[in-house]
């Protein structure tokens, strides 16, 4: 579980809660943090506000981990928060909302694809609005490739159906939320959250903010393929039963198949008009099989879910975090915990 009191007791140590807190999940970006960071610095500073940056380092293998430390030491209000192993994106993203201090916390990645010129516009449009979630949606996604741009067309559309029209189109990661939203995320239940159908389904009163998605400063993708088909399929089942559904649907429809065949098979029989032939079995026996075995991979993905929820392993372990230094360097709290 989360360390309550070692969250509370850096945030004691830091003074007053900042009002703006800007979560950075981070992973292997030797070269894109420094670019990042230079142009952020200048942004939140000219804001006049207290803020605090929380890096996560998502167990990164590269310079990333030292590029932190010198970044933290020129800039005190960049705040490293780092994993014990590596443990996925939406872990790191999970880290950072949960132990931020702000009373509105903002998440970006670090390769600045999202441009963070627009966390002005979003914490105004909040405060004066009185909004509590303000999405970031990209209007142009001209930099991403045609099959990038397939992809997630299908992927927005099919969570529109599933969650409903709450959920902005084209709206990733980057998204402001305000201390009663982050208060309710916290409390929920997830074991595995999707922030792109968790934050709008908790129907807070909400704004968008359009910007052109840009090419990535530095480095390579680390969302490919794989990734991407693992989101949606945790997308779908954390979120709905429908798979579940189309099991059944689709066991009806073998069934209904099923007996349509057999009466033309009597009927063909009667009339002494049978031919022995292996296609049709054959045919047949192809398309059982294939219901039976994606109605049981469906079954196994939920029994899986399920199966994690019950060990209650964390998700993430926090291995360090620079909020629970004292001045001298050593630890106040232990930072290991959820």
């Amino acid at each position: 579980m989360f360390n309550a009191a070692a969250h509370d007791a850096g945030k004691a140590a830091e003074g007053p809660a900042p009002l703006l807190s800007v979560v950075m999940p981070i992973y292997n970006e030797q070269e894109a943090l420094p670019l990042t960071v230079e142009r952020l610095r200048p942004i939140l500073d000219d804001l006049g506000i207290g803020y605090e940056v929380v890096g996560v380092d998502d167990g990164s293998t590269d310079a990333t981990p030292a590029i932190m430390q010198k970044v933290r030491q020129d800039w005190p209000q960049f705040r490293i928060v780092r994993f014990a192993r590596n443990s996925g994106h939406q872990a790191a993203l999970t880290a950072g909302i949960h132990r931020a201090f702000g009373d509105y916390v903002v998440s970006i990645d670090a390769d600045l694809q999202d441009p963070p010129e627009k966390i002005p516009e979003m914490l105004s449009l909040a405060r004066e609005r009185n909004l509590d979630v303000v999405y970031g949606v990209r209007g142009d996604r001209g930099t991403d490739t045609a099959f990038k741009r397939r992809t997630a067309g299908a992927y927005y559309w099919l969570m529109r159906k599933l969650v409903g029209k709450k959920m902005p189109n084209q709206a990733g990661d980057f998204r402001l939320l305000s201390r009663a939203a982050v208060n309710a995320l916290k409390a929920m239940p997830e074991h595995q959250p999707v922030y792109r159908l968790l934050v709008p389904w908790l129907g807070f009163p909400s704004g968008e903010v359009v910007y052109v998605r840009e090419e990535r400063v530095a480095g390579s993708t680390h969302y490919p393929l794989s990734k991407m088909v693992r989101l949606a399929l945790d997308s779908i089942t954390n979120f709905s039963a429908a798979p579940l559904r189309l099991a059944t649907w689709l066991g009806m429809l073998s069934f209904v198949l099923c007996v349509a065949l057999g009466i033309y098979t009597a009927v063909e029989y009667v009339r002494g008009e049978t031919v022995p032939g292996w296609s049709s079995l054959f045919v047949g026996m192809l398309f059982l099989g294939a219901v039976q075995l994606i109605c049981i991979g469906l079954l196994g993905e939920y029994v899986g879910r399920i199966y994690s929820a019950a060990q209650a392993r964390p998700a993430y372990f926090v291995g360090y975090d620079s909020a629970e230094e004292t001045d001298d360097g050593t630890r106040r709290v232990s930072a290991y915990a959820m």
